[in-house]
């Protein structure tokens, strides 16, 4: 199966200004994307798609091919999945087709090769996509509630009268290590959960996800050990 993997990166990031390129043990956290990219043996092709000059150079540098993204796709408000079908429409422009379409956030610069690996092998034939999941801190069957403005909570999800966390579904918060899908079905559909989707679990340590200083500084430990 052939594999191309994406790296999506814009320039405007308000939770950790300059996240995509802030280095992380010397590396810029887009650099640790390409290169484990590059350490994947079916992966043929690595792009990243950004709006950023400062980002196409770093990209450049560590050896991947740019995609200039739209500034209507870099937005705060832009839709990924959106900037996902621009990159595989890209790449069938220039006449190249491939078979599996990998997206490596920089956000989860802990991820291992194996963690990929394991998303790619699940993609087989009955399966539109691929995604990534921690188990939860938190569970909706137990310890999560809506409010309303009078301060009235509930929980989420009520009713199976659970009274201990061990008693409830197993719950995972979904992570940005990997994604995984054929490219037909992104281009097909407008949204992660329109296909058939399968699940990679991940173990805490490697699921970090760097949204604000304080993930990168949690990261920043992790990754010294």
């Amino acid at each position: 199966m052939s594999v191309f993997a994406f790296i999506f990166a814009r320039g405007g990031s308000k939770g950790l200004p300059g996240k995509n390129i802030k280095k992380l043990a010397g590396i810029p956290l887009l650099g640790h994307a390409i290169k484990i990219a590059q350490s994947i043996e079916r992966v043929s092709a690595i792009y990243v798609s950004t709006d950023c000059p400062h980002i196409a150079t770093v990209a450049e540098e560590f050896g991947a091919s740019v995609i200039d993204r739209p500034s209507e796709l870099a937005t705060d408000t832009a839709s990924e999945w959106e900037a996902w079908q621009h990159a595989i429409r890209y790449v069938r422009k220039q006449g190249l087709n491939f078979e599996a379409f990998l997206s490596l956030p920089t956000t989860s610069p802990l991820r291992t090769k194996a963690d990929i690996e394991s998303c790619l092998d699940a993609l087989v034939w009955d399966t539109d996509i691929v995604i990534t999941v921690t188990p939860s801190n938190r569970n909706p069957y137990f310890n999560m509630v809506t409010r309303s403005e009078s301060g009235a909570s509930s929980l989420i999800l009520g009713g199976n009268n659970v009274k201990r966390r061990q008693d409830a579904p197993e719950a995972f918060d979904i992570t940005t290590v990997a994604y995984v899908a054929k490219p037909d079905f992104i281009l097909d559909n407008s949204g992660l959960f329109d296909g058939v989707i399968k699940s990679v679990i991940i173990p805490k340590a490697r699921a970090i996800d760097i949204d604000d200083e304080i993930d990168f500084r949690i990261a920043e430990a992790l990754i010294s050990k």
